[in-house]
Parts: structure tokens; sequence; C-alpha cells
């Protein structure tokens, strides 16, 4: 397996820079909680209770900073990691060897005793989706955050057991919710994902929003625009490359605990470019006493 922090790229050796003008859709506060029907409810796209707006932000390059980025700093990394399967539609080989090769990168990239993977999604921004055993995805557009205070440890407590969790937090362990994002294809030309540095986000910028599935309902931050807010990118990403974004973190101590994020589309986006492609892999990541 192969691990490290990816590099800036540029000719002759020299760090290139690729800041973009873009827009992302944030959400408009207003006096009710906000909610949205989730697409495993509809069966298409997810239907959304409140109102929402296009902000042009300056999206900075990534790279390089790369080696200097932290998730418990900004919230997010970029590393370079390849992976040995061929097909990441194959979703027997996502459960049989993918999911462990990411739990390998994460205990190794992160020094935890244990990773739980619970969940994967694929993603694209072609006409039809990208095919998932639930249904077909697309980029998600708005700006959010996966997880909040409250779903965290719900969340938690449903992939490796509420017993468990209050187990590892009553002995003064740690537990992060991490998800792993890769593109199926690249390099990355349509959708790509900005991502904001957290501790640039305001409290008060993080909205808590119901998400409605038929059988529950979660809770997600949706995001307000803020002026002091910072957001990068990593262009033309490829697939032996992946994002890691902190969804939250049990530990309320400065660090970082939540990391949005959401796909915009580049201002000299071509008609020919390839559809965005990508699969994310969310973890919780288990730190003992």
């Amino acid at each position: 397996m192969t691990v490290s922090k990816t590099e800036a790229r540029g000719g002759s050796g020299q760090k290139s820079t690729a800041d973009v003008e873009g827009e992302l859709t944030f959400i408009v506060p207003q006096d009710s909680k906000p909610y949205f029907l989730s697409t495993a409810l509809t069966g298409g796209e997810a239907e959304v209770f409140f109102e929402t707006e296009q902000k042009r932000v300056k999206i900075h390059d990534m790279r390089p900073l790369a080696g200097d980025l932290s998730l418990d700093k900004q919230g997010f990394e970029l590393l370079r990691h390849e992976t040995t399967v061929d097909d990441l539609y194959d979703d027997a080989a996502i459960e049989q060897i993918y999911d462990h090769e990411i739990e390998e990168l994460l205990k190794v990239h992160t020094g935890a005793d244990r990773v739980v993977v619970f969940d994967r999604t694929r993603r694209s921004d072609g006409p039809a989706g990208a095919a998932n055993p639930d249904g077909l995805r697309g980029p998600a557009g708005r700006v959010h955050v996966d997880y909040t205070i409250a779903s965290g440890p719900i969340r938690a407590g449903d992939a490796i057991g509420t017993q468990e969790v209050e187990r590892v937090l009553a002995n003064g362990g740690r537990i992060v919710q991490i998800n792993v994002w890769r593109p199926i294809t690249g390099p990355v030309e349509s959708s790509p994902l900005a991502l904001a540095d957290a501790e640039s986000i305001a409290e008060e910028e993080l909205v808590a929003t119901d998400q409605r599935f038929a059988d529950r309902t979660g809770e997600i931050y949706q995001v307000t625009h803020g002026a002091n807010q910072h957001w990068y990118w990593a262009p033309e990403m490829g697939r032996d490359e992946v994002l890691l974004i902190k969804g939250w973190d049990s530990l309320d101590d400065g660090r970082a605990r939540f990391t949005p994020h959401g796909a915009f589309q580049l201002p000299d986006h071509s008609p020919d470019a390839r559809w965005r492609e990508s699969i994310e892999v969310r973890t919780y990541v288990i730190f003992e006493a």
C-alpha cells in the first residue's frame, strides 16, 4: 500500500497554483428548522424545503499546501493512495477489497486502533448519475457537513453499537468520522469538490437540517455564506489520490470538528469535459484511551 502526502503539480519541479472563482450553493437562514427529503426517500433528486443562494467565492488550489494540511486544523487532507481494485463499480470488490484498503490507509495515517467502514456512495454528474445499490447519485451541490454534534454519535452507534460508543468515550477515547473521497476516473474535469478550511467557519454558519429517510430522520449541517470563509480544491485529481474529509469529531478541544464541502462547476468548464465520477467511503475511526 502506498500512502503519502500528495505534492503540487507543475513543470520543472515548480509548484503551480490554480486558484479559481466558482459559485457555491449556500442555505439562506430561516426561522424554522430546515429539512429535506433524501434521495433514498424520493427515488430521484432530493426534495428541499428551504431557500438557497449561490455565491461566487475564491477557491484556492490546495496542492501547494498539501504537505501542511491537517485533519485537526483545516479538517481535510489530500493524499496519494493507490487501489488494487480495477473496477470501482464492482460492489463485491468494494466490500471484499476496497473497504479493507481504506481501513488500512486510515489506521496507518492516523494511528487509530480501529476503523469501521459503514457507507459507500458513488456519484457522477453524467445525465443518469452513478449507480449504487440503493439508487443513482449525482454530486452534492449544496455546501454541507455530513453530521452534526447531535447526529455524529448517533450514527456512530448505528455503525459500531451504542454501548461500544459509550465505552470508548467513557474511558477517555475518541471517535472521528472521516470520509475518503476518490475519483473513479481521472483527472477530474467537471464538478470538483470545494472544501472549507474548518478554522474559517463560524459556529453560527452551521445550520442543523433534518434529512428525512423512509425509516428515520438524520441531521446534517447546511452552511450559510460568510465573508471570512476560505475555500480550497484539488485541481485535476487523479484516481491515485484521495481526499480525507472530517465529518465529526467526539473531541471538542479547539481542533476542527466539521468540514463543509460541496461540488462546484469550473468557470472555464468545457462541454467536452469528461463526467465527474467519484466514490466516497464513510468511516468511523476509533482511538482507545
